[in-house]
């Protein structure tokens, strides 16, 4: 007669996955990148400078990469702790001073845009946001730059709704495209997390590193 499986005998727990996310060094050399890029606007050319190309996959590199930390928290893999530690570390980088004049300017115009991802992100983590994005975008714009930390804190409340699948916010910003103000700006950051997120759908399905 066959034994029986002995009691108490615990069943494998599945291994944590190893991922690299966003670190010193890939921020680093995006930083010798940018600063070997042009950002003069020629009269004689229709074409963008590769500067503003270099800034724009600057961020949506690091917006991608901090969305893939939220989606290990949605897919079970990290705890609530564990994925705000490892957002609090690449925020660390990202927000961190570049001492150099010929692109100080740009670096932190894309750190004021990544306020709001990283704020979306601990909101949506927490959990407690408010699901209706056209009166927080009207709350938004009312607020604008006379009350820039209330205006953030809803920025991330729609950020959050993004995360959780919402659609927001091209129809929104495009009025206010040519001279967006810094609400403007964190609304055209959520449409790229928007975008981010799509691109994510099938992140973590094996098992495996990515980067």
């Amino acid at each position: 007669m066959a034994k029986k499986k002995e009691k108490g005998v615990k069943e494998e727990e599945p291994l944590k996955l190893f991922y690299i996310f966003y670190n010193q060094e890939r921020w680093n050399n995006w930083i010798s990148t940018l600063k070997e890029s042009d950002f003069t606007i020629k009269d004689d050319s229709e074409e963008m400078p590769d500067g503003y190309t270099t800034l724009y996959n600057f961020s949506m590199d690091i917006t991608i990469e901090v969305l893939k930390i939220v989606r290990l928290f949605q897919n079970n893999r990290f705890t609530k702790e564990e994925a705000l530690q490892k957002l609090n570390q690449v925020e660390a980088i990202v927000m961190s001073d570049v001492s150099d004049e010929t692109i100080e300017e740009y670096v932190e115009s894309l750190q004021l845009s990544m306020l709001v991802l990283f704020a979306g992100c601990k909101r949506f983590l927490e959990g407690q946001y408010s699901p209706n994005i056209k009166s927080l975008v009207n709350d938004g714009k009312k607020a604008g730059e006379e009350d820039l930390e209330t205006a953030l804190g809803i920025a991330a409340d729609i950020a959050a709704n993004v995360i959780n699948g919402a659609a927001c916010c091209s129809k929104y910003i495009k009025d206010n495209i040519e001279q967006p103000g810094l609400f403007d700006e964190w609304l055209i950051e959520i449409e790229s997390m928007h975008e981010a997120m799509g691109s994510l759908k099938n992140f973590d399905e094996e098992a495996g590193e990515a980067s």
